[in-house]
């Protein structure tokens, strides 16, 4: 590539979730396997699947071939029609989809799944408000934004134009939002939903993830979603499962409410259903909600919709998962992983707590274990304040290893085809980078404030 290409970019693209000043990014031309590689040829253990989508790595053969011989048949038609591909995606779906989930709207992202989720609910029941969670996130157009509890909340809510959210506690036993510890709180969390459910009333859906990602890959108590399916169903109101980042073998079962051992009436995914090699989303529902637009009209689309490129990688990558075993491999690798942070708890006073179910794990840093303080604010990260977090992940990537930083902790996903080496190189390069957090600790304890150094 020219050299001048990574000048270029930045000159005239925005890039997501940050300040546009200071944007200092490698340019990446190539991936094998867990790996992938800069402009210079050096090479980084992926350790996220970038934005946990990759789950495949990065040269699937199967899935590229897949998506070349759709291009070179027919790249793109109308969502009106019939295609070899939507039908091969759709006889797929059928055998790893919880069972019930039958019909299907396909999209680009899990933004517009969980758009088109959220516009379902509210037609198909006639109510307006949702309820989520407070550490959540769904996506950021205006619908599903509106039902993330997040950081990136803040700087939209002069856009926000889909009013009808309730926010409820999270199930975040480390930090409980209602200063009660497991099990004696009974999962007072969980019950916290029926009351606002009758209170609020017009209550078409609960949106939740099994599994909470980007703020903390943080796992629920196995009560919790048997319980808040329990209400939800009893009261009328839908749930919706957001398995945008929590499907696909990610959590070591093909979606994570099959690991939890509940149904929703409506699921929503991407990321992982191409292994992040071409975009494309998913929701799926029930015969009963698909028969409520029987004779309704349903008022949803884009060009995009049931885009047969799309859907032929798609295709291509659920057979893979399945001839590789991956979703096995993942939930005997994910408690491998988890295995192996916790070694780390001992050796580093700023590690608060490692967390994760599968190959999604986390690991919450705090400036005081007693307090649980964080080292930094979601406040901060809007801000653009220096940040302990990413200063670990600046010294993991001048190690060769890139993990995903988000305020004060570090997602660790790395590709489902992960090797136990390639675990162990990126464990030991946290192991060295938490020395930065650990200065912290010290300085904090000594009273001397924060070091300028590594931040």
């Amino acid at each position: 590539m020219p050299s001048d290409d990574r000048d270029v970019v930045r000159a005239s693209n925005y890039v997501t979730w940050r300040r546009q000043a200071g944007w200092n990014p490698l340019e990446i031309v190539r991936g094998d396997g867990s790996t992938f590689y800069d402009a210079r040829g050096r090479a980084y253990l992926d350790f996220a699947s970038q934005m946990v989508a990759s789950n495949l790595g990065h040269s699937n053969t199967a899935v590229i071939e897949a998506a070349a011989r759709q291009m070179a048949a027919i790249p793109f038609v109308a969502p009106g029609f019939v295609t070899p591909a939507r039908a091969e995606i759709s006889r797929e779906l059928a055998t790893v989809l919880p069972p019930g989930l039958t019909h299907y709207f396909f999209t680009t992202s899990g933004t517009e799944a969980n758009e088109a989720a959220l516009k379902i609910a509210r037609v198909a029941t006639g109510r307006r408000k949702v309820l989520a969670r407070t550490r959540s996130y769904h996506g950021s157009t205006a619908a599903s934004m509106a039902v993330s509890g997040d950081p990136r909340r803040g700087p939209s809510e002069a856009v926000q134009s889909v009013p009808g959210t309730v926010f409820v506690p999270d199930c975040y036993c480390y930090r409980c939002p209602l200063g009660l510890a497991y099990p004696s709180c009974h999962v007072a969390c969980a019950d916290a939903i029926e009351p606002v459910i009758e209170q609020e009333g017009d209550v078409a859906a609960m949106i939740v993830e099994p599994v909470v990602g980007t703020n903390g890959a943080i796992v629920p108590v196995p009560e919790y979603l048997p319980r808040i399916r329990e209400i939800t169903s009893r009261h009328g109101v839908l749930l919706i499962a957001d398995e945008v980042m929590t499907g696909w073998g990610r959590l070591g079962a093909w979606f994570g409410v099959t690991e939890f051992g509940i149904t929703p009436d409506i699921l929503t995914t991407a990321k992982g259903i191409t292994g992040g090699y071409l975009p494309l989303g998913l929701t799926a529902t029930t015969t009963a909600l698909h028969d409520a637009f029987r004779d309704r009209f349903f008022p949803h689309g884009h060009t995009y919709e049931a885009h047969p490129v799309l859907l032929a990688a798609g295709a291509a990558a659920i057979r893979e998962y399945r001839r590789l075993g991956l979703i096995e491999k993942a939930k005997a690798d994910g408690a491998y992983l988890l295995g192996r942070l916790r070694e780390l708890v001992a050796r580093h006073p700023s590690v608060g707590v490692v967390r994760g179910l599968g190959l999604l794990c986390a690991v919450e840093l705090v400036r005081d274990r007693a307090t649980k303080a964080p080292f930094n604010t979601e406040a901060e990260k809007i801000a653009g304040a220096p940040l302990v977090a990413d200063a670990v992940a600046a010294a993991m990537m001048a190690q060769g290893v890139y993990v995903m930083p988000w305020v004060s902790h570090l997602i660790l996903a790395p590709p489902l085809i992960v090797t136990r080496a390639e675990i162990d190189q990126g464990v030991a390069a946290l192991d060295t980078a938490l020395a930065i957090a650990d200065a912290h600790v010290a300085a904090n304890a000594a009273g001397g404030g924060v070091p300028t150094s590594g931040v």
